[in-house]
């Protein structure tokens, strides 16, 4: 909206329309609009934005890794060694307790109790996915544990993120299978 005057000297206000009635002209809208935008723009300066981060490159096969170095952990004996795989902001929903553990020192505890059983596990089958540092992987597994020879079945996922040094544990949901 703007103004102008008129023939007797008085300002009388003028109203402006764009009449986009053809797909030519919403292009050529479009085409200004961006260009716009792109004039505006500050200048690069080559650095990552802190909003953005590089995806490491990895596969499904580095991510199945994961689990055989929890797994090895676990052999330790040692509940820090197994705590170690485990991001300071994650949770472990655990198989054998109703209290979900995030902190290092619950999940410590839990390990402590766990490991005195002498669990190791083994995969019967998984699905893994794997996105900008970041993987999941869900699946199936069996824990035999040598103290008593006892084997369980239970259904599981890990979330994985990269921290910018190595992969590690965001979250984990184990639960044994209802049937």
């Amino acid at each position: 909206m703007g103004t102008r005057n008129t023939l007797d000297g008085s300002e009388s206000e003028v109203h402006q329309e764009i009449v986009l009635n053809s797909p030519a002209s919403v292009s050529a809208l479009v085409t200004a609009l961006l260009l716009s935008a792109c004039a505006s723009a500050p200048p690069s300066t080559g650095q990552t934005s802190p909003l953005t981060e590089a995806c490491i490159a990895t596969s499904e096969q580095q991510i199945a890794a994961l689990f055989d170095r929890w797994n090895n952990s676990l052999q330790t004996g040692d509940p820090r060694t197994v705590v170690a795989n485990y991001a300071p902001q994650s949770i472990l929903l655990a198989t054998v307790s109703n209290k979900p553990r995030i902190s290092a020192e619950e999940k410590e505890d839990y390990f402590r109790y766990f490991l005195a059983d002498k669990p190791n596990g083994r995969i019967d089958m998984r699905v893994i996915q794997v996105n900008c540092n970041t993987a999941l992987d869900a699946g199936l597994y069996t824990f035999t544990f040598g103290r008593t020879g006892a084997q369980v079945k239970a259904r599981y996922t890990y979330t994985y993120k990269w921290d910018g040094k190595q992969w590690l544990i965001t979250s984990h949901h184990s639960s044994a299978m209802p049937e």
